[in-house]
């Protein structure tokens, strides 16, 4: 069985910083020898820092210290009410806020799902801070000179009614919380039917019969509706009404990609063969865009992560110790 923290571990602190105005929460976890690197951890939607559960003792063992911020939204985080908080440019700068806030100048990078497409972003935007990145599900997206909305794509078209307004009007409180994040880490009614799809969002019919998820604890589930309830989900709704202002953002920066650029640092690509809203294929061309990428695949979903921990761990710690840590002192082998 795959180690993984509590909410209530002793492996770990809750610490609080202000970041360019605004209250972030983080966790935080120092190895029980000295530190030789330090990696932060980027969650997505709809998550929490929590969720790198099975992999923060993983990173332990490795002699690194962890952070892991709840991204803005979400948790112990500010819920500003406009989209302009959520860009992947302003997460870009909190994240180098944070690692100044720690004094450090260098950091390694882990993301799933939107904190996949973040991490790519603060190399993007802060280069000399990011000496390597690993993704889970996430592949890299390199900006775009013409703006092209990300729901044009058949597999974003959820993106939609996530952006509406409609979803936080429903889930209000926490019973409709617990169905819906129920719905979204793989609950289904008693008739086996889904709550979301990637075609049409949230299915509100669906959401008083949606059964348990088998992906977390009841405990585990108790601590994310919780923190869900600290501030309600339209923060996290808000990542879905940035497209056009990150095209804005990036718009800039797009001709060194189009012209043969690459990121010059290592990327682990872990792909999930099932994950129905970011398949494989999305990352079939980041070759072009990375000069020393790793690409693996796992037998699992979305949240492969919490489907498939081991086999998780064993390509993000095999790529650390044999490529990002190699020769530094105190690096143990995972395997």
């Amino acid at each position: 069985m795959v180690d993984k923290i509590t909410p209530t571990d002793p492996r770990i602190q809750f610490k609080t910083a202000n970041l360019n105005g605004v209250t972030y929460g983080y966790i935080l976890a120092e190895p029980q020898e000295k530190a030789v690197d330090t990696i932060f951890l980027v969650h997505g939607w709809p998550d929490l820092a929590l969720g790198w559960r099975y992999q923060i003792p993983l990173l332990l063992s490795l002699n690194l210290r962890v952070v892991v911020p709840n991204m803005m939204g979400y948790s112990g985080t500010d819920a500003p009410d406009s989209p302009t908080y959520y860009t992947f440019k302003r997460a870009a700068d909190d994240i180098a806020a944070l690692a100044s806030h720690l004094s450090l100048s260098t950091i390694i990078l882990g993301g799933h799902d939107w904190g996949g497409a973040v991490v790519f972003r603060v190399a993007l935007h802060h280069p000399t801070l990011i000496t390597a990145i690993f993704t889970i599900c996430s592949p890299f997206a390199p900006p775009r000179s013409t703006y092209i909305p990300v729901s044009t794509l058949p597999n974003f078209k959820y993106q939609i009614h996530l952006a509406s307004g409609e979803v936080e009007t429903i889930i209000i409180g926490e019973a409709k919380i617990r169905e819906f994040l129920n719905g979204m880490y793989g609950g289904r009614t008693v008739s086996k039917k889904p709550m979301f799809s990637v075609t049409e969002g949230v299915h509100f019919e669906n959401l008083e019969g949606i059964g348990p998820s088998p992906l977390l604890s009841k405990d585990e589930m108790d601590f994310y509706v919780k923190e869900y309830s600290r501030n309600g989900i339209h923060g996290p709704l808000n990542w879905y009404r940035t497209d056009k202002l990150n095209f804005e953002d990036e718009k800039s920066l797009a001709g060194f990609w189009e012209e043969g650029g690459k990121l010059e640092i290592p990327v682990l690509y872990v792909a999930g063969t099932k994950d129905i809203a970011l398949p494989p294929s999305l990352g079939a061309k980041m070759g072009r865009f990375c000069s020393d990428l790793r690409k693996e695949e796992v037998e699992a979903g979305h949240w492969a992560l919490w489907e498939k921990p081991e086999e998780v761990n064993k390509f993000v710690g095999e790529w650390l110790r044999d490529v990002v840590l190699k020769g530094k002192t105190g690096t143990k082998s995972v395997l």
